[in-house]
Parts: structure tokens; sequence; C-alpha cells
């Protein structure tokens, strides 16, 4: 069964951090690149980065490049996102899901929101 399981939003100031985490299931995790994805109101959802199985690759999208970091912790089916220097424009729910290409399951997501 798929289980993505997001948390670690919040309401953050322009300038400040946050750290999201994802557990997923066994079978969703095991051996797969794992990535973050966005969607802000009314705009499609958006690729955030990525991270191998080993953790040794990763990628970003040019808009949170230097500013996110992607991690794993492949004992606990676990992938993290930490957010340095947040901006009003990164405000969305933000997801988990495999990568690069996404599963048709999707998490109910943690909301994200920056204020100016």
């Amino acid at each position: 069964q798929v289980q993505l399981a997001e948390s670690g939003g919040g309401l953050v100031q322009a300038g400040g951090s946050l750290r999201l985490s994802c557990v997923a299931s066994v079978r969703t995790f095991k051996l797969n690149t794992m990535g973050w994805f966005r969607q802000a109101p009314g705009k499609e959802r958006e690729f955030v980065a990525r991270i191998s199985w080993s953790g040794g690759a990763t990628y970003y999208a040019d808009s949170v490049k230097g500013r996110f970091t992607i991690s794993r912790n492949n004992a606990k089916n676990t992938v993290f996102l930490q957010m340095n220097s947040l901006k009003p424009e990164d405000t969305a729910v933000y997801y988990c899901n495999t990568a690069p290409k996404a599963l048709d399951y999707w998490g109910q997501g943690t909301q994200v929101t920056v204020s100016s």
C-alpha cells in the first residue's frame, strides 16, 4: 500500500527556515529517487528537488537552488527538505513523491506560508 505522509509546514516570516519531513511506505521508498513538489494557490504543481536512493545525487529547481537542501534517511523511509531564506513566493502546499516521475497517489501535503 502506498503511503506518503508529509509534515513540518507552518507559518514563517520571510528569511526564516522550516524543515519538512515525509514518511513513505517501504514499497514506495526503497530503491527509488524521491522528490519534493509544491503547489501554490491557482498554480500547477511544480518540482522542487529530488534525491537518489543513495543520496549521492541531488537536483534542485532553479528557484530554490542554494536555499533548500534535500536529504533522506533510508532506515526510516523518510525524506527531508530543509528550507532556508524562505521567500513569500515559496508559499505553497508541499508534497513528496517518487521522482522524476511521480506516482498517481499523492499525500495530503503540508502547508508552508511565508509572510513578508
